[in-house]
């Protein structure tokens, strides 16, 4: 069968832009279904189009409001599975509860294992996923997991901006495997700052390994949550003498006061990805541009359609 025949893609309710550009990249419609509540607040959902046998994939980010958006996949999830589907594929750009995925301290939850399970007993039949916190989280599911990343992206966005005396900082020793990925195709130099967290919103920057004097500076991690770490690591290379300094994320999660610190920060320009809905606040951020990943998903949903590499994308 062609593609736009036997494929349905559905949108769930926290990021329908991102999917109707996907559609767009795949030349299929938006799938329909309602999705509604009743008095009570429980949400019910109803795919209007016949699934019957056909290859479905459900967009749905874990973004604010995480549990609501969460829930709403899994329902959606069990609404495809239940009207005979014949594979259902829970395409999440933004997975959530990801940094909750040890044990640190004594009685807590492994959250993100818990959130696996559910997709997974839901009705699932693969997830397709983008710069997870950490990859190891593909081993909590049971099921296939096709794990994307964003470079491309953003190497593409800062090498189309010439960016000369180019230093790629790692803001923590966590994030230096991902500021090499950038070292590699944006041909700078590399440092590393060493951090220490105080608090879920304080974060202590120590030494520099490197040269960031002089320099123009480029910092990237998985996600932007409260800002802290790069506001706090942008002070420090510009108190070592950097000039210019630029921003790339994955995930735009901006918690509250994160808008404001990086508009009181010495931060030049910040990059982030359309995986997470920007808020008003943070889109009236002077310095802010939102890249879209559309293609990338887009591209990831036509070859697991197809039953195609995934990883040859990114050869």
């Amino acid at each position: 069968m062609a593609l736009n025949e036997n494929i349905k893609i559905f949108s769930g309710s926290s990021n329908p832009e991102l999917t109707e550009k996907i559609c767009k990249y795949l030349g299929v419609p938006v799938g329909e279904a309602k999705i509604e509540r009743f008095p009570d607040g429980e949400k019910i959902i109803k795919c209007e189009d016949d699934v019957r046998g056909r290859d479905c994939f459900v967009i749905q980010s874990g973004c604010e409001p995480v549990d609501a958006n969460l829930v709403e996949l899994l329902i959606f999830l069990d609404c495809l599975k239940r009207a005979s589907a014949s594979r259902v594929t829970a395409v999440i750009p933004y997975f959530c509860y990801a940094r909750q995925d040890r044990k640190d301290e004594g009685r807590v939850p492994i959250t993100a294992k818990l959130v696996a399970n559910l997709i997974t007993i839901a009705g699932a039949d693969r997830v397709l996923t983008m710069d997870l916190h950490a990859a190891q989280l593909q081993g909590f599911f049971d099921i296939p997991v096709d794990h994307l990343f964003a470079e491309p992206v953003l190497s593409k966005y800062f090498k189309s901006k010439k960016i000369e005396n180019l230093t790629i900082v790692s803001p923590d020793i966590g994030n230096l495997k991902r500021a090499a990925r950038y070292v590699q195709h944006l041909n700078g130099e590399l440092a590393i700052i060493h951090k220490r967290r105080v608090s879920d919103r304080e974060v202590e920057a120590g030494e520099i390994i490197g040269t960031v004097k002089g320099r123009n500076i480029l910092m990237c991690d998985d996600m932007i949550s409260t800002a802290a770490t790069m506001c706090t690591a942008a002070k420090i290379v510009k108190e070592h003498g950097a000039k210019k300094i630029f921003i790339g994320a994955t995930h735009g999660i901006f918690s509250e006061g994160a808008a404001q610190d990086i508009a009181d920060s010495l931060i030049d320009e910040v990059v982030v990805t359309d995986t997470i809905p920007q808020k008003e606040n943070v889109k009236k951020l002077k310095n802010l541009k939102v890249l879209t990943v559309s293609e990338i998903l887009g591209e990831a949903i036509k070859r697991i359609h197809k039953n195609e590499s995934i990883s040859a994308m990114f050869s």
